[in-house]
């Protein structure tokens, strides 16, 4: 069975990242690719870590809780990943959730001021100039 691999500007398309990202990531030590002379080649552990290190980063992970996360499976097995990556999700939604009622608490503020704006705007004007 052939085990499919990707070029370097395969992985990038792919996954829609730039060169200068996946050669990070490497340098990191978060990807580990097969290199052939100067060529590397992406297989299917690869692919499966940037998956998981993107869908990381859009939960607002850093990449070295992503990358302390992934290498607690080389060493300690599944379990113990598992029990890591609980901990993490936990920690994150906590700070997602604050981060939601700050959101929350702006837009309402920023309503009630642009209200505000408005209404003072149609007392100067007149309520007919306003849209």
């Amino acid at each position: 069975m052939t085990e499919t691999r990707l070029s370097f500007k395969d992985m990038c398309a792919k996954f829609d990242v730039t060169p200068r990202t996946l050669r990070y990531y490497e340098y990191i030590e978060l990807l580990s690719p097969q290199k052939e002379g100067r060529t590397r080649f992406y297989g299917p552990r690869e692919v499966a870590r940037m998956t998981l290190i993107l869908r990381g980063r859009r939960f607002g992970f850093s990449l070295e809780e992503i990358r302390q996360w992934l290498l607690i499976y080389g060493k300690k097995g599944e379990k113990q990943q598992l029990e890591a990556w609980l901990q993490m999700a936990d920690r994150q939604l906590a700070e997602l959730e604050r981060q939601r009622a700050e959101l929350d608490t702006s837009i309402d503020d920023l309503r009630a001021l642009r209200g505000t704006a408005h209404d003072e705007l149609s007392r100067l004007t007149g309520p007919d100039t306003l849209g």
